[in-house]
This record gives C-alpha cells, sequence and structure tokens, in this order.
C-alpha cells in the first residue's frame, strides 16, 4: 500500500472512544466522550469507532450511545463506525442517520471460540459467524457500510488456544457475505509475531479479494511487535487507542489495546505514513489522563517523541 508520493502507508482506525472506555469502572461523561473524539479527529484520525450498540445492563459505558453520536461533529472526510452485535443493535445504528453526523459504518464480531462467545455474546462460533453473515445482508439492504471482526483469533481465556484452520474457515464465510475488510483480533493478548505472521497469511490465501485489519492487546508486551509482524504479513488497516485504553469485560485480565501513539511512533520512524500527528496524540492522552484521574498505559505519551525538540 502507497500514498501518491510513494510513500508506504497504513490505515489507522482509532478504537479509544468505544473499545477504549467500555471497561473503565467510572462512568465517562457523554461530553468527555465527544471532546475525546474531537481531539482525535484534531490530530488527523479519520476513521473512528464512536460507539457500540449494545444493552446497557451488560456494557454501562455503552449506554449513551445515541447521545454521543447525536453531538458529533458533522465531517464528510470522517467515519464513524458503531459496534452491533446483532440486528437489535445494527437498526440503532442505523436510526443515527437522522442525526446531524451520523453512524456511517457498523462493525460486527463473529468470535473464533465457544466459551469466549457464550460469555461475550451468548452464543457459540457457528452461530455467530450466522450472525454476522446476518448483519452483512442486512447492512447491505440499507446502504450502510460494514466491516467484521474475528475476536479471540488466536486464543480463548476459557477454551485455550483457538485453531488457526478454524479461523481460516470462519474468514472464508463471513467473506462470502462481503464485508469491506475482516479483522483478526487478539481479544485477550495472547498472540506472538510468529503465530500473528502465520495466521495473517493464511486467511490472505483463503480470502484474497477482502482486506484484513489487525487488532490487538498489550496483554502480554507482545503488542507492538504484533502490528509489526502483521503490517508485514500484509495487514495495512491497524486499529488502536489512544493512550493504550482498553480492556474486554468478559475477558479476565485482558489489559488494553496497543496505544495510538506508540503504534505511530513505530510506524511513522520506519518510514510509514499514518496520517496521523504524534504530538497531538500525546496532547490528547495527557488532556484524557486529567479526565480519568489516573496515568495511562501508553510509552510515548510519557517519553514523548524524537528526536527530542530543543530547548
Amino acid at each position: 500500500m502507497a500514498t501518491t508520493t510513494g510513500k508506504k502507508s497504513v490505515e489507522m482506525v482509532e478504537v479509544g472512544a468505544r473499545d477504549g472506555l467500555q471497561n473503565e469502572p467510572e462512568l465517562v461523561a457523554t461530553d468527555t466522550k465527544i471532546a475525546l473524539i474531537e481531539r482525535m479527529i484534531a490530530a488527523g484520525s479519520r476513521r473512528i469507532e464512536v460507539a457500540s450498540f449494545v444493552h446497557p445492563k451488560w456494557v454501562p459505558q455503552m449506554a449513551d450511545a445515541e447521545a454521543v453520536v447525536a453531538g458529533l461533529p458533522l465531517r464528510d472526510d470522517v467515519t464513524y463506525i458503531g459496534l452491533v452485535l446483532n440486528k437489535r443493535g445494527l437498526l440503532r445504528a442505523l436510526a443515527t442517520r437522522a442525526d446531524k453526523a451520523g453512524i456511517n459504518e457498523v462493525g460486527c464480531v463473529a468470535v473464533a471460540s465457544d466459551g469466549f462467545g457464550e460469555k461475550n455474546q451468548g452464543m457459540g462460533w457457528v452461530a455467530s459467524v450466522e450472525t454476522v453473515r446476518d448483519i452483512c445482508r442486512l447492512a447491505h439492504a440499507e446502504g450502510m457500510a460494514v466491516q467484521a471482526t474475528i475476536s479471540v483469533s488466536w486464543g480463548d481465556p476459557f477454551d485455550g488456544v483457538v485453531p488457526m484452520d478454524r479461523v481460516v474457515e470462519i474468514a472464508q464465510r463471513i467473506a462470502d457475505a462481503e464485508p469491506k475488510e475482516i479483522a483478526l483480533a487478539d481479544t485477550i493478548g495472547v498472540a506472538v509475531p510468529s503465530r500473528v505472521s502465520e495466521l495473517f497469511a493464511r486467511v490472505a490465501d483463503a480470502v484474497p479479494h477482502i482486506p484484513l485489519r489487525a487488532h490487538f492487546h498489550n496483554t502480554r508486551n507482545t503488542g507492538i511487535a504484533n502490528v509489526w509482524a502483521a503490517y508485514e504479513a500484509g495487514a495495512h488497516i491497524i486499529d488502536a487507542s489512544l493512550g493504550g485504553l482498553g480492556g474486554c469485560p468478559f475477558a479476565p485480565k485482558a489489559t488494553g489495546n496497543v496505544a495510538t501513539e506508540d503504534v505511530v511512533y513505530m510506524l511513522e520512524q520506519s518510514g510509514i505514513s499514518t496520517g496521523l500527528d504524534l504530538d497531538r496524540l500525546i496532547g490528547a492522552a495527557h488532556w484524557f489522563e486529567n479526565k480519568i484521574g489516573k496515568p495511562l498505559p501508553s510509552m510515548l505519551s510519557r517519553a514523548g517523541g524524537f528526536p527530542i525538540p530543543s530547548q
């Protein structure tokens, strides 16, 4: 993938406002969520996961999904993504299009194993794949862009290691429903670069017409290395969360996503354009730390970029 100037590039998807916040124990105010998204736009984010349309009983942090979307700035150059897990969630996302800035892309999730699937979505992996296929068809019928994620692609906290053959099969089944892309997600942060390279290569061979996206958590400090392995394997769409925010209510001990600023530093220093401003990202991370009253996990928000500006 290259820009018009010939420089290599990736597309960054900012997931901090949804995946980053969903496990925060203290509710974040709607206005603060909107301000966070506005700061990410100012830093160059053009594809942002802003909310999930799930029952507030299960994810209380997302109870204000419609209010967040209604307050977003109207930007023709920004894609606002909403996570949906079923038809009801999709209908809620579709209804936001009446607002000045509605959801214009939905993401849906298939699980790669039964244990996590039953805890997270109340269904096993086979049923979750069929649900994703149904969501894709319904979204297409309504003119809504749709993408899919395969969660726990490398490991499940309840069932252990997930067979790669199953992930490949899931990707093939989902590809039949023609999502715009498929993400492989290390939901609990157990992947290592060698297994990332192998799985992305196998899925790319199985569904060569579907772009692949990478989604990593840094639970065991392998997240940033896994991003690089995925990029080298051909995944040029990368999820990341400001400050390394994140976690999953249904995955014990899972920590945050890879930090947006950490990923941006690694890629930009390697000659790969992300379209994001590192200084603005660090500033946004410091601002949000003050809002929630605790430090964020990212390294760059503490260390800063390099070269260090002269004093």
